[in-house]
């Protein structure tokens, strides 16, 4: 009697392992290695929202603005529907404040008046602020200059007047002979076997001030 209770007894145990346990099958052969679980299967979000470049998700329907689009997108279930309007022209150069009110920038306010050392000039104004250069107000708010080109002195000796730029031949043109000064335009006899004579004002360089000697052989 006892040894048929105690056989009663392990039959309940066994069977009582094998229904809270189960043991591993073998997998399906035909999935390829390396594949991921479902766990880790990225969602397909298509037809059920967007995503931007962060990786954000949208609802259908929701605004969003992505990098690539100065206007707000539409999610839609094709997918993001941006608009691209035709905005309204404006020179930036003149343009002081622009402003992004949804799709278009506005100029906000323009630029009136320019500042140059402390003084403000009014747009296309032109002024001189030295007897060398003159300057502009030009219509961006910027100020201009240019400086005057002068030509190269027909002279070694060139002198600069209070109220001219350029500098000027007091005494005409002339070149160095050694280092006596002699005027252009005539033979000039330095010594007494030696003629000198400036370039002529076509062949004028500074470079060239030289005058061409000639000596008769004394």
């Amino acid at each position: 009697m006892e040894a048929a209770h105690g056989a009663l007894s392990l039959l309940i145990v066994v069977f009582l392992v094998s229904v809270t346990y189960t043991f591993p099958t073998k997998t399906d052969s035909t999935s390829e290695p390396g594949s991921p679980t479902a766990d880790y299967i990225l969602e397909d979000y298509r037809g059920k929202g967007c995503l931007d470049e962060t990786g954000f998700v949208y609802k259908l329907g929701e605004e969003f603005s992505p990098s690539q689009s100065s206007c707000p997108c539409v999610c839609t279930e094709d997918g993001p529907v941006c608009p691209n309007p035709e905005c309204p022209r404006f020179s930036t150069a003149r343009c002081a404040r622009v402003e992004h009110n949804g799709c278009c920038p506005e100029c906000k306010e323009e630029h009136r008046m320019c500042e140059h050392g402390g003084v403000t000039y009014a747009l296309l104004e032109e002024f001189q602020t030295s007897q060398c250069e003159r300057c502009r107000c030009e219509s961006n708010g910027e100020v201009a200059c240019v400086v005057a080109d002068c030509p190269i002195p027909e002279c070694v000796n060139p002198v600069y007047e209070p109220e001219q730029c350029c500098p000027i031949c007091q005494h005409g043109a002339n070149c160095f002979a050694n280092t006596r000064i002699i005027p252009a335009g005539k033979k000039v006899r330095v010594d007494e076997c030696t003629v000198c004579e400036c370039p002529t004002q076509e062949n004028w360089t500074q470079t060239d001030s030289q005058a061409e000697c000639y000596n008769y052989g004394c």
